[in-house]
């Protein structure tokens, strides 16, 4: 079995962020849908938001392939907005992974601070993105957006510094490492 930290929320929510955190404090691998789905765009090119949510999804399978075929009891931090397809296609991939235990860290801030934060960074983010306009959609994504609730769940308010001490220990409270 393969310890899972689903660290969940709406594009720029934080979740990289805190992704590299638990990462670095728990000596843990991270595996991020950002890093994998901008290797495919620079080989099989930028398209539209189709062709954006096809590598998305082939990015999210090559995450779950690769924890699969990890030594047993080796886990991973897995960075995603873990809604962007049916949960049915989440707990297919964690089954097909030997996922388990499973714990999900929830990222989120209030809408206008996701919007912002998307809006800053997209001058600096691979151009297989969608664009600044993107914003708007995203903050109202962000107003309904809610964690899985398939598991244990450590919630994070991202518009705030985050206390790592209090992060890890929520972790280990839930999971033992």
């Amino acid at each position: 079995m393969h310890t899972v930290i689903l660290v969940n929320g709406v594009p720029a929510s934080g979740k990289s962020t805190v992704a590299a955190i638990i990462a670095r404090r728990l000596s843990m691998p991270l595996l991020a849908l950002d890093t994998i789905k901008e290797a495919f765009f620079d080989h099989l090119g930028v398209g539209d938001r189709d062709h954006s949510r096809l590598l998305g999804k082939a990015s999210y399978q090559a995450i779950f392939s690769t924890i699969a075929g990890f030594p047993a009891g080796l886990g991973a931090i897995v960075d995603a907005w873990h809604k962007f397809q049916p949960l049915e296609v989440l707990q297919g991939h964690l089954v097909r992974a030997s996922a388990g235990p499973v714990l999900e860290v929830w990222c989120h801030a209030p809408p206008a601070v996701i919007a912002e934060r998307y809006r800053t960074r997209t001058n600096s983010r691979h151009e297989g993105h969608p664009p600044a306009s993107y914003a708007e959609e995203l903050a109202a994504l962000a107003a309904r957006a809610t964690p899985l609730g398939i598991g244990p769940t450590v919630d994070i308010a991202t518009d705030r510094e985050i206390d790592e001490e209090g992060l890890i220990a929520a972790l280990k409270q839930q999971i033992s490492f």
